[in-house]
């Protein structure tokens, strides 16, 4: 019951896939960063029709085709895509109303929380970032941050988890989706910020950096591009894009067009956590003060046929075949100074350049 997903490097629309109108994204091919994504919010905000604030698009937009395939309502928070649901919901007859606990009926989640901009219109009422979700984990989510949870205070049924964020740079309390839906929720934020972007600096978030480019603060920006990394785009999205569309009008672009995430924001660094890198391979000198590095470890180098050096928004600055054949030397291209990773097989660490 996986879902399948796609390459995110791919144009979904030369798939089959999506129903793009012809000429809908015209004006963007020769455009990158911000201006791109100025040139997408003017786009998206032509055609966006407020749609009042109902239950309506749900019945095409969220209906389960995908795991159990049994047209219940496709709740992130509750959706097990392995097994079997802890619950389940019918479209329209289970709508909130008044909830004791989970599994009492389902409503609607503002994935970004409606105080961020103040209740207002069209954000209320913009269903690329409205889901159908379970009303008691909607409210034990409330208004907090998405993040990544070091310790649990309340974990739902599927796995969901409310607790102390461990992100490096915010230690507030954050609500932490399924993996299997965190692409997803990545690529909606990036929507809304692109969407929004004349207005978006005014709206108070701790996610949010207060500009109309970036938009996305630090830990978080780095954790969304790591979100819509992990788990690419599925049918599931594809197919919601579509149906939100063919009712308001407007698409989520970074659907149709994920490629265009790396393209306006970079690509997601790559993990600087200690605990993810070996301690059995280090270099001297760190900090770098000139090309040469020596490479030393507890096994033989020699077997890895390559090593890798990325910069910290996971670029491939050098490779180099066959490091290790005539000792464990290492001369550099000319890096500036920074922070920079070696990999080598199963062997990676961090080393500065000064």
């Amino acid at each position: 019951m996986k879902k399948i997903t796609l390459l995110l490097g791919l144009a979904i629309s030369t798939l089959g896939f999506s129903q793009v109108p012809t000429g809908y994204y015209d004006g963007t091919t020769s455009l990158t960063g911000f201006a791109l994504k100025s040139k997408l919010s003017q786009i998206i905000t032509a055609g966006h029709q407020d749609k009042g604030y109902n239950w309506a698009v749900f019945a095409s937009s969220d209906r389960d085709k995908y795991y159990e395939n049994d047209n219940s309502v496709l709740d992130v928070y509750s959706e097990n895509p392995t097994g079997a649901d802890p619950y389940k919901y019918t479209i329209a007859t289970n709508q909130c109303g008044s909830y004791s606990g989970e599994a009492s009926c389902y409503n609607r989640e503002h994935t970004i929380p409606k105080s961020t901009f103040d209740d207002k219109t069209p954000m209320h009422n913009d269903y690329h970032h409205l889901l159908p979700t379970d009303g008691y984990v909607n409210g034990k989510r409330s208004n907090w941050p998405y993040g990544e949870v070091g310790t649990a205070s309340w974990t739902s049924k599927n796995g969901s988890k409310l607790g102390s964020s461990k992100l490096n740079g915010y230690g507030g309390t954050v609500f932490e989706p399924i993996n299997e839906f965190k692409g997803d929720i990545a690529r909606i934020y990036f929507y809304f910020a692109t969407r929004y972007e004349n207005q978006i600096q005014t709206f108070n978030y701790d996610m949010y950096d207060g500009t109309k480019t970036k938009v996305f603060a630090e830990p978080f920006l780095a954790m969304l591009l790591k979100w819509n990394q992990q788990d690419p785009i599925s049918q599931k999205e594809i197919d919601r894009n579509n149906a939100v569309y063919a009712y308001q009008g407007n698409r989520n672009p970074f659907i149709d067009h994920p490629e265009w995430i790396t393209s306006i924001w970079g690509a997601a660094p790559l993990a600087v956590d200690d605990a993810s890198f070996s301690k059995n391979l280090t270099i001297a000198p760190n900090p770098v003060k000139g090309n040469v590095i020596n490479v030393t470890g507890d096994k033989d180098l020699k077997k890895f046929n390559k090593a890798m050096i990325y910069n910290m928004v996971g670029q491939n600055v050098q490779t180099i075949e066959n490091p290790f054949q005539n000792g464990n030397t290492i001369t550099l291209n000319n890096l500036p100074k920074g922070i920079y990773i070696l990999k080598t097989g199963e062997l990676n660490t961090k080393f500065i350049v000064e």
